[in-house]
């Protein structure tokens, strides 16, 4: 009988978990705001150049690169190391002749996505 309420009790506990989680529990207000029409840009110059294949974001992609999750808050590269890499390349990334809006669209995007990475739910 302790075992039945114990299961009943383990499976109403994981289900009001879930229910939270998958509500209010993946909620990014502030990271949000920064999901612009040019950061929606940036991302879809990322994915059509299959930038995953040498780079991660989140910690899915390729490992020739680095990981570009925390790139714009990393002060070690930031916005402007970025840019400078995105307009002429560098030693292993080639140059891909972006535009100064292609440019400016791919670091909205990696902003937007640094952004969600250091956000912590507020409930």
């Amino acid at each position: 009988m302790t075992r039945v309420f114990v299961v009943l009790f383990l499976l109403t506990a994981y289900a009001g978990y879930s229910a939270l989680v998958y509500t209010r529990g993946t909620e990014a207000p502030a990271a949000a705001k920064l999901w612009t029409d040019e950061a929606a840009a940036g991302k879809a110059l990322f994915q059509k150049h299959n930038c995953t294949a040498c780079h991660q974001l989140y910690g899915l992609g390729g490992y020739l690169g680095p990981d570009l999750t925390q790139a714009w808050s990393d002060p070690r590269r930031g916005p402007a190391f970025m840019r400078a890499l995105l307009q002429s390349g560098g030693s292993r990334m080639p140059d891909f002749h972006f535009t100064p809006g292609e440019v400016e669209s791919l670091l909205a995007y990696l902003r937007a996505v640094d952004a969600s990475s250091h956000e912590t739910p507020s409930h």
